[in-house]
């Protein structure tokens, strides 16, 4: 994983990897980041430019968009006449990188990546928007289907944020999934580090701001930030809805993250399908991601998922303890088992987690699966696929707890294998179904561990 410093401080990102390989590449293609606000998107393209000796031609197009009829001309010689006049450099010259941020103000630059690729493919070419997905969403341009790569960037997972606080810790990780009969002697500490970032969170801002000051108040001054930033951003993306509606809805995304969802839960005075459709914008802002349901008889989940059903997840564990008033002097004082059964605080992590595990190429997606009865609902917080099998991932808070909704749709799924995450470390149990005739099996990670599934 790639090295940078970022105000005097060593910050790794998994994305690193993924640009150095994009470099390396022959003919690459423009690679376009897509990720919400403030997750680090610009940070990492300025440091890798600077970790790889590049000359960062960088250029925001919120603040010339009188470049809308230069790139609607689809002429990239044209174009990097223009970049050259405004940066005051060749954009073109061997050894530099051209990067296009807030991107999404000039939908025809999106359009115009296509031709980067045809005609200057020795250039490297980076794109990137905080409302990116809108922009996508409209889709009344040409889009460069083949000719660019996608990038997509969330918050600092767990190991991301280990490496920054206590790289010692975070050597040991991937040992946290491996059984072994004697309890591995940095549990303890993993734990301790663990309960840092349900507080902390993930966004580069409120990591560095910790690593910093090593103070939860600095944190949580960050997160009030970055909230604000996002109520502020309403505006842009309205469409005549009204503010205030909005800003109520956005304020109950975090008190009801892992639970159903049910609009009267968000406004009661609101109606349905306006509701429903403050949480599209969200979800499309990427503050909040979709967790469907699904069917899970077998892959792809999505085949079966129910777009009607679903659950949130919040953009980020640090961001939704802030939202939901749960400041780090409360947080200090609970227990390691407590903080982690507050709320849906495992449930968040977890998925944050699990969200990005097929690498940054995908459009990060989960699923869980639900059943509903008179009398007999059962639920499994998320299936996700492993090969070409289904696997089932429960996350219980603390040491304990009833798997009846796990052992519901292993038997009636057929499963062979499901997944716990707790408290405790690695195991490995053969779970009878029928008596002793059949059996499943039941791994149980520490909830650290969820990062390295």
């Amino acid at each position: 994983m790639a090295v940078f410093v970022w105000a005097g401080l060593v910050m790794r990102r998994k994305a690193d990897d993924r640009l150095i390989k994009w470099v390396g590449c022959s003919r690459r293609k423009p690679i376009l980041l897509r990720g919400a606000r403030q997750v680090g998107k610009t940070t990492l393209v300025r440091n890798f430019a600077k970790s790889q000796d590049l000359v960062l031609n960088e250029i925001n197009l919120e603040r010339h968009k009188d470049l809308a009829d230069v790139f609607a001309s689809m002429d990239t010689s044209i174009i990097c006449t223009h970049l050259s006049a405004i940066i005051g450099r060749n954009v073109r010259k061997k050894g530099s990188l051209l990067f296009l941020d807030e991107i999404q103000a000039i939908p025809a630059a999106i359009a115009a990546l296509r031709y980067f690729y045809e005609d200057m493919p020795e250039l490297p070419v980076v794109a990137a928007g905080s409302l990116l997905e809108f922009a996508l969403a409209k889709h009344s341009f040409s889009m460069p289907v083949g000719r660019i790569e996608y990038l997509h960037l969330g918050p600092m997972d767990f190991r991301e944020f280990a490496e920054e606080i206590n790289p010692y810790l975070a050597s040991h990780l991937e040992m946290a999934s491996i059984v072994s009969d004697k309890k591995t002697s940095f549990h303890g500490e993993m734990m301790k580090l663990l309960r840092t970032y349900l507080i902390v969170g993930g966004m580069p801002e409120s990591v560095l701001a910790f690593a910093q000051t090593h103070s939860l108040s600095e944190s949580a001054s960050v997160h009030e930030q970055i909230l604000g930033t996002y109520v502020d951003d309403f505006a842009k993306y309205a469409n005549g809805r009204d503010l205030g509606d909005m800003q109520s809805v956005f304020r109950r995304i975090p008190a009801n993250v892992g639970r159903k969802v049910k609009f009267v839960n968000f406004a009661r005075d609101m109606k349905s399908r306006d509701v429903k459709s403050m949480l599209d914008l969200f979800a499309k802002a990427r503050v909040v991601s979709q967790v469907f349901n699904t069917d899970a008889n077998g892959i792809p989940l999505g085949a079966e998922e129910d777009r009607d059903v679903w659950k949130p997840l919040f953009l980020d564990v640090g961001l939704m303890n802030h939202a939901n008033g749960l400041g780090f002097s409360l947080l200090e004082g609970l227990s390691d088992v407590e903080l982690i059964n507050t709320g849906a605080i495992a449930e968040q992590f977890v998925g944050q987690q699990l969200l990005y595990r097929n690498g940054d190429a995908e459009m990060p997606s989960l699923h869980y699966w639900l059943r509903e009865g008179a009398k007999n609902n059962a639920e499994v917080d998320f299936v996700i696929a492993d090969g070409l099998r289904v696997l089932p991932v429960e996350v219980k808070s603390g040491k304990a707890g009833s798997l009846r909704a796990l052992r519901e749709m292993v038997v009636g799924k057929g499963l062979e294998c499901a997944v716990r995450f707790d408290a405790n470390v690695a195991s490995v149990q053969r779970i009878p179904i029928d008596g002793a005739s059949k059996s499943y099996e039941l791994k149980s990670f520490p909830l650290y561990a969820a990062v390295c599934l």
